[in-house]
C-alpha cells in the first residue's frame, strides 16, 4: 500500500490525534500542578488552560474516533472544527509575534489596571512598586520599599513579557500548521474507499 493510500492515510490521522491528545493531557496536569504548588495564584488562568486541554482532548476523540470508523459525518465535523481553531491559532500567534512595545505596555497597563491581587502580586515577585511610576503610599508590598530603591513594574514585566510572547507565537505558530495537515489529512482519508469492501462501493 502506498504512503498516500487509505492505510497510510488512516495511521497517519490516528498518531497526530494522539499526540494532539497528549499535548492536552500536558496542559491539564500542567495547569493542576502550577496550581497545586502556588505558581498560578489566579483560578482564571488555571481554568483558562484546563479549558483549552480539554476542549483540544475533545476535538482529538473526535478526529480519532472518525479515523478509526471511517465515519464521514465525525470526519466532516473534525475538519470544520480544526479549521476554525487553525484561524484562530494561526491570528493569534501572528499577533503575538507582531505586536510592538508600545502595544504591550498598553496592553500591560490595561491588565495592570484591572485587578489589585494582580498588582499585589507582581509586585511581590518582581519586587517593584507601580506600573509606570513609584508611588510610596504604603499600599506596595514589595520588598525594596523598605529601603525606598524601588523600580516601576512595567521595564520588568515588558522583559518577561516579550520573551513570553515570542515563546507562545512561535509555538502556536507550529502547531497551527499542523492543524492544517489534519484538516488536509482527514479530507483525503473521507474521499478514499475501504479497501476491504466492494470496490464498486463509495463512501
Amino acid at each position: 500500500m502506498a504512503c498516500g493510500g487509505f492505510v497510510c492515510s488512516r495511521y497517519t490521522l490516528l498518531a497526530l490525534n494522539i499526540l494532539y491528545m497528549l499535548v492536552s493531557l500536558l496542559l491539564i496536569a500542567g495547569a493542576a500542578w502550577g496550581k497545586w504548588v502556588d505558581l498560578f495564584s489566579s483560578f482564571r488562568v488555571v481554568a483558562a488552560i484546563i479549558a483549552v486541554g480539554v476542549f483540544l482532548f475533545f476535538v482529538a476523540m473526535l478526529g480519532l474516533c472518525g479515523a478509526m470508523k471511517h465515519h464521514q459525518v465525525l470526519l466532516f465535523f473534525y475538519m470544520v472544527i480544526l479549521l476554525m481553531v487553525f484561524i484562530v491559532q494561526f491570528s493569534v500567534s501572528c499577533a503575538s509575534l507582531a505586536i510592538n512595545k508600545d502595544q504591550q505596555k498598553l496592553l500591560m497597563e490595561i491588565g495592570w489596571n484591572k485587578s489589585e491581587a494582580v498588582q499585589t502580586e507582581l509586585e511581590k515577585s518582581l519586587d517593584c512598586c507601580g506600573f509606570s511610576e513609584v508611588i510610596y503610599n504604603g499600599t506596595c508590598e514589595a520588598n525594596c520599599i523598605l529601603a525606598q530603591n524601588c523600580k516601576p513594574c512595567s521595564g520588568q514585566i515588558q522583559v518577561y513579557a516579550d520573551d513570553v510572547l515570542h515563546f507562545v507565537g512561535g509555538t502556536s505558530l507550529f502547531f497551527s500548521f499542523t492543524e492544517i495537515l489534519g484538516v488536509w489529512l482527514a479530507y483525503r482519508y473521507r474521499n478514499l474507499k475501504e479497501p476491504r469492501l466492494n470496490p464498486h462501493a463509495f463512501l
